[in-house]
């Protein structure tokens, strides 16, 4: 980072002379390949105070637009080929390695370079000529893409929707093909650009690859200038299950081997109809891409009229020599040397026809990985050789809130090994570089700054489980040295070096004592966010809410230890990806009861110290056999060595500790519940809140012996004869039940069945009850105190 300074987005690696070069804003960096924050040269190239004037009566903006932004660092001989967007006036130079100046041999940049700093671009040097895609004008309308050079003549494409319609370019790079000298190389661009083939309400994007040779020199009368060999089709990136699919193209990376059929293309998409951010990485191999080219059908423009298809398979025979084919050994035997020979027929045919109709479908037909809630936008991919022979894929992708996702390809299973950060306030990162071969480091762009990061962290593994269940290929653990190494840096015997990339590492177990019925905590934590903990007891699953166990945050507490809970206990951590489960071991302990003179005491540094809740333990893991990355519940484990049998005859608890604890507690429960509900039914039943049944066994059981209390008998006395007479006459409601009248905010009168005055024998008591609010024909009191002319009178008749 320098002050200043800003958008080093333009990365060039030059391995052999072990620099990094840096094209900003306005500045041209060298950098320290081993180490960037070592600074060797630095140039600053800015805008003439005339070409801002005109940028800024354009409409431009002085502090951003019209500024001078690298876009271009090729090498070039002993030169750095350099170009900028100048203003919004695209303009090239080359830079002295020797003493890293401009030389002043300045050239146009349209074609070479875009005009707008934000807009696509990309470019790749072959033997001194540039291929480049970008616009060709201010505008941005009219993409193209380009060859300049001095080797061979400058081509491009044709200014047409069906060659391009607004393209958005993301990488090219060149195959060589040319090992026999019968084929030539081809240059493939990758971009997003809007259909042409189908005509809806909005636009709908298409991801390309489109390929041009080397060796093509235009047209003899058509197509002068232009690209004879220019040909497109479609990357396909969908679910096939589902039939989602990904249709933009963001970053590719192409893997070269040796033989270039077996070369594979990585490439990051999202969808453009995706709400939910997700990312796929589809791999392509060369073979099917040379395949589409060489031998899939042509579109054709659409004459049938009121319909959305605009392009519909070419059924005609295409004339020969193949339109849009390199020239190559079966064409040379027609006498044709160059594109230059080529028939007019075959010239025209291309220019009509540039879009083929199949498409290029990836391996396994699917996407090899997809992560939801990412948005990557770089990538690259290194080919490792590990320590059982076999080469692994590596996925380095950056993302947009300036993280890198490190994954890697076992068969068809990818596993995402760690996850950095490498700008802290959550930069898009722009660039990703790194060397062809035994990388070191990344080399990462943003808008801010470039950061240099190590392909592996092995050394933040400090033990032999961490170290292989990452299953990363750059790490193995030494077991002479006792650390986690890079096997690809370190000059190391690999007899001393272990690495299991299936998944597990063979467990060893901490062996804990615990009293009789007391506690022990097993620590277990994972620091995965999106892992969840899984315990296992003798190879079954415990369950959430399983006594006598307890889930904490720390691990797992066993109270209560009884002859049951002896036995093996394992943490695992589980993670989802792609609808499967991933499992990886992270503690195994072997839990066992023990008398206080079988306590072992701490002298002897293999066993642990007896504690009632936690333990302090010095495990010593042995790690000789590999076991299967999933889970197996029932798989049988090894125990740990020495004389089982006397040892499980020196264990044997007490004999009162074979009872049952749990019914001993759920028949105390029982008989206290029975205890309190005979309690709270004599109680109700004396006080006369129960009906029927219940007061007739009060009476009978009491009887005479208990007097009615003296404060009711006036109201059975007087009371009831008063209260009767005043209210004969009342006319009666439904289901011959006397109604009474309201008296102010309340109800009184009296309750009756039938007409006459009730007798004492009929009514239980006579209450003076406050007013009440209720119906009339609804049987209802407050229980009061009796006597005055406070209150009014009911009459209750039990039922």
């Amino acid at each position: 980072v320098k002050p200043g300074i800003f958008n080093y987005t333009t990365l060039l690696l030059h391995e052999q002379r072990e620099v990094l070069y840096v094209g900003a804003r306005e500045a041209i960096f060298e950098l320290s390949l081993r180490n960037i924050s070592v600074k060797n040269h630095k140039v600053v190239w800015k805008v003439p105070d005339v070409a801002t004037e005109v940028c800024t009566s354009k409409g431009k903006s002085k502090e951003t637009d019209c500024l001078n932004y690298i876009r271009v660092l090729e090498l070039s001989d002993s030169h750095l080929y350099v170009c900028g967007t100048h203003a919004f006036q695209p303009l090239c130079d080359h830079l002295s390695l020797a003493d890293f100046k401009l030389e002043g041999r300045q050239e146009d940049g349209r074609g070479k370079c875009s005009f707008d700093p934000m807009q696509s671009f990309t470019a790749v040097m072959v033997d001194g000529d540039l291929y480049s895609g970008t616009a060709y004008n201010f505008l941005g309308s009219e993409p193209i893409i380009s060859r300049n050079g001095a080797t061979q003549s400058p081509l491009r494409t044709e200014y047409s929707t069906s060659w391009l319609n607004e393209p958005s370019f993301v990488f090219a790079d060149v195959v060589r093909e040319n090992e026999g000298g019968d084929e030539d190389d081809k240059i493939y661009f990758f971009f997003t650009e809007a259909s042409m083939e189908y005509d809806f309400f909005s636009k709908l994007l298409i991801p390309r690859v489109a390929r041009v040779c080397k060796g093509d020199l235009g047209g003899e009368r058509t197509l002068q200038k232009k690209w004879t060999s220019f040909l497109k089709a479609k990357l396909m990136c969908s679910m096939p299950e589902t039939d989602f699919v990904f249709n933009v193209v963001h970053d590719v990376f192409i893997l070269k081997t040796t033989n270039w059929r077996e070369s594979v293309i990585y490439g990051i998409f999202t969808s453009q109809w995706d709400n939910v951010r997700s990312s796929a990485v589809c791999v392509y191999s060369m073979s099917a891409v040379e395949e589409v080219f060489s031998r899939g059908k042509y579109m054709q423009k659409s004459t049938v009229a009121q319909s959305h298809t605009k392009w519909v398979r070419y059924n005609g025979i295409p004339p020969s020599p193949r339109p849009g084919a390199c020239i190559n050994k079966d064409i040379r035997q027609q006498n044709i040397t160059s594109s230059l020979m080529l028939p007019d027929k075959t010239l025209q045919f291309v220019r009509d026809h540039p879009l083929l109709e199949d498409a290029v479908r990836p391996m396994d037909n699917g996407p090899r990985f997809i992560a939801k809630d990412v948005h990557y936008t770089q990538i690259a991919v290194e080919r490792v050789p590990a320590l059982d022979g076999q080469l692994y894929d590596v996925m380095f992708m950056g993302t947009d809130k300036g993280n890198l996702h490190k994954s890697v390809l076992y068969q068809k299973e990818v596993h995402i090994i760690e996850e950095v950060e490498l700008f802290p306030n959550s930069e898009s990162v722009k660039t990703l570089v790194m060397p062809s071969h035994g990388a070191q480091f990344l080399y990462v762009g943003s808008d801010s700054r470039a950061v240099q990061s190590p392909t592996a962290f092995c050394e933040k593994y400090h033990m032999c489980e961490d170290c292989l269940l990452a299953r990363d290929p750059y790490c193995a653990w030494d077991r002479g040295a006792g650390a986690c190494v890079n096997i690809l840096q370190e000059d190391r015997s690999r007899g001393h070096l272990i690495q299991n990339l299936q998944g597990n590492a063979d467990e060893s177990y901490q062996q804990l004592w615990v009293k009789p019925g007391g506690a022990v905590k097993l620590p277990c934590q994972v620091e995965s966010n999106v892992a969840q903990v899984v315990w296992t007891v003798n190879g079954s699953v415990l369950q959430e809410r399983s006594p006598p166990y307890q889930r904490i945050a720390e691990g797992l507490l066993v109270y209560g230890a009884g002859p049951e809970d002896q036995g093996y206990y394992k943490c695992w951590a589980v993670e989802e990806a792609d609808h499967r489960n991933f499992t990886w071991l992270l503690q195994s302990f072997e839990l066992a009861l023990a008398k206080d003179h079988l306590y072992p005491t701490t002298e002897d540094p293999s066993v642990f110290t007896v504690v009632d809740v936690g333990f302090t333990a010095r495990p010593v893991p042995t790690f000789e056999m590999p076991e299967p990355t999933r889970l197996v519940l029932t798989s049988s484990v090894s125990r740990p060595p020495g004389d089982q049998e006397s040892r499980d005859k020196e264990l044997v608890p007490p004999q009162y500790l074979e009872s049952d604890r749990g019914m001993t507690l759920l028949l105390t429960f029982t008989l206290l519940f029975l205890l309190l509900f005979l309690v709270t039914v004599s109680y109700n039943c004396y006080m006369q809140y129960l009906p029927g049944p219940c007061l007739r066994a009060r009476a009978s059981l009491l009887g005479a012996k208990k007097p009615p209390q003296s404060e009711y008998r006036s109201c059975e006395a007087g009371l009831v004869d008063n209260v009767t007479d005043q209210h004969q006459g009342l006319p009666k409601g439904p289901n011959g039940v006397q109604k009474v009248g309201r008296d102010g905010e309340g109800m009184s009168g009296v309750v009756q069945e039938g007409s006459g005055a009730p007798s004492p024998g009929v009514l239980s008591q006579a209450l003076h009850v406050s007013a009440v609010r209720c119906p009339t024909d609804v049987d209802c009191f407050r229980l009061a105190h009796c006597g005055g002319d406070q209150g009014k009178v009911y009459f209750i008749r039990r039922k």
